[in-house]
């Protein structure tokens, strides 16, 4: 742009060049000021006391019209009209004369740091009421859209709801109602079930009322085992580890009969070495079990268990015989019980509480006192599980003898040979070798020594120490046996009278 007032020969120095003292004077720091920006914030300026100013020429140079034109810089052709509001617009501000982007001649200054702290300087001018103010008013007005928004929409939401849950339950009601049929009737079996005689319905029916439950407490806790009426008045056989406790710590029994009737026992008598025992209640008319022969069962025959198993009296099941002579030695789990029989193995479930009941055969009558099961080792102990299938009764024709001798003396005599051994074999014959002898005992009187291995009692071939114990039981006080043992590898054969123990 060239200056056009300005004519002459001589060239005039340009205002617009650096270094120009108008340029300075237009855009240079005013008077004494050597800083970039004071050093503090300067007082805001009283416009009363501003006289107006009038641009330099440089200025005038730099931003002013051409000489000798004062109209506005035309339009570029083909735009539209001035867009800017009118004071009738209603965008138009009531401050709209104080507005520096309007008023060409209003002040323009720095402005405070923003107010961090929530206060306003002193001379600050006071803000507008935003509810006196167009914006203010607006903003009132949405707000007061809002909540009604949200009301609509909390009605429309409960009503949808409402309409949701009605036509649920209308539709699950005819869901519903498609399924039923008033009309229906289940088809029913008429003929009546049959129970033989000898079924096990019918051995159970005649049996169970012989059969009680016995619970024990002591200081040293409670239990439940079973027991078998074997007298009308009032005697019961069971197991010694059932009893026990009772004997050993001043506890209490009482007998608990199918008809829920139930009666305190007390004990008669009791055999560690065999775990039978003998209790009696003041109860008359009770039902008697029928004692059968155990000798005469057979391995494969049908038998039936009773007793209160974990505690649930009147339980009934059954199975087989699955060996016989089974010798067995007994722990008496915390008892005194320090046992030896010649059991009758089953597959019949038995388990804890089953101990004293009654294993039956297929003509009703007890062939054998449950009393223990088989179970599976776990680190070296006994597994506390139930029953795996094997389980072990007493046979009943050497409970009898026992139960006889505890009613009518309170205790039992056993026969023995008064030794002591341990089971061995050879590889191809066991046998019991005798460890000591008691002086003056049958098997001293008979001869035998310490280092005898007996191998037979009368035509029955010894096993081991428990066979040997159980097969001399079998026999009574007195009774004469024939002995095979071996010596120096050879076989011989003697006889002993047996004494009691």
């Amino acid at each position: 742009m060239t200056d056009q007032g300005v004519r002459g020969n001589a060239p005039s120095p340009d205002p617009t060049r650096a270094g120009s003292p108008e340029l300075d004077a237009a855009f240079g720091r005013p008077p004494g000021v050597a800083e970039s920006f004071a050093p503090a914030p300067l007082p805001p300026p009283r416009r009363a006391n501003l006289a107006p100013q009038l641009p330099s020429t440089a200025q005038r140079r730099m931003f002013g019209r051409p000489d000798g034109q004062q109209e506005s810089f035309d339009p570029p052709p083909g735009s539209r009209p001035d867009p800017r509001p009118t004071p009738e617009s209603p965008w138009w501000k009531p401050d709209a004369a104080r507005d520096p982007w309007r008023d060409a001649g209003s002040l323009a200054r720095l402005g405070a740091p923003p107010d961090l702290d929530g206060q306003r300087p002193a001379d600050a001018e006071p803000l507008p009421d935003l509810l006196e103010s167009d914006r203010g008013r607006r903003r009132w007005r949405l707000r007061q859209l809002s909540v009604t928004a949200a009301i609509v929409l909390l009605i429309g939401a409960l009503l949808a709801g409402i309409g949701g849950g009605v036509t649920g339950y209308l539709i699950s009601s005819r869901v519903k109602s498609a399924l039923l049929d008033p009309d229906a009737t289940l088809t029913s079996v008429s003929p009546p079930v049959n129970r033989p005689p000898g079924s096990i319905a019918d051995i159970a029916k005649r049996v169970l009322p012989a059969v009680v439950s016995i619970e024990v407490r002591s200081s040293s806790g409670a239990g439940t085992g079973s027991g078998v009426v074997i007298a009308a008045d009032g005697y019961i056989l069971t197991n010694n580890h059932v009893v026990s406790t009772a004997a050993t710590n001043s506890g209490t029994m009482r007998a608990l009969f199918q008809d829920q009737t139930a009666a305190p026992a007390r004990i008669v008598g009791r055999d560690p070495k065999s775990d039978l025992a003998v209790v009696k209640v003041d109860k008359k008319g009770l039902t008697v079990a029928t004692l059968g022969d155990s000798s005469s069962m057979a391995v494969g025959d049908p038998v039936i268990a009773i007793g209160s198993p974990l505690g649930l009296a009147g339980t009934v099941t059954s199975g087989i015989v699955s060996a016989l002579n089974r010798p067995v030695r007994l722990d008496g789990q915390g008892s005194d019980t320090n046992a030896v029989i010649n059991a009758i193995q089953t597959d019949a479930a038995i388990n804890p509480g089953n101990s004293g009941g009654a294993l039956v055969d297929g003509a009703g009558a007890v062939v054998g006192i449950n009393s223990a099961i088989a179970t599976l080792s776990s680190g070296g102990r006994a597994s506390e599980g139930g029953s795996i299938g094997v389980g072990f009764a007493i046979p009943i024709n050497e409970a009898r003898d026992i139960a006889q001798q505890l009613i009518r003396t309170g205790s039992v005599k056993h026969a023995t040979l008064g030794l002591t051994a341990k089971s061995v074999t050879d590889g191809s014959r066991d046998g019991a070798l005798i460890e000591s002898i008691s002086p003056g005992g049958a098997a001293a009187k008979a001869g035998l020594q310490e280092g005898d291995v007996i191998t037979k009692v009368d035509k029955v071939a010894i096993t081991g120490y428990d066979h040997l114990i159980v097969t001399i039981r079998s026999h009574h006080v007195g009774d004469k046996i024939a002995l095979s043992y071996v010596r120096g590898g050879s076989t011989r054969n003697t006889s002993a009278t047996l004494q009691s123990d």
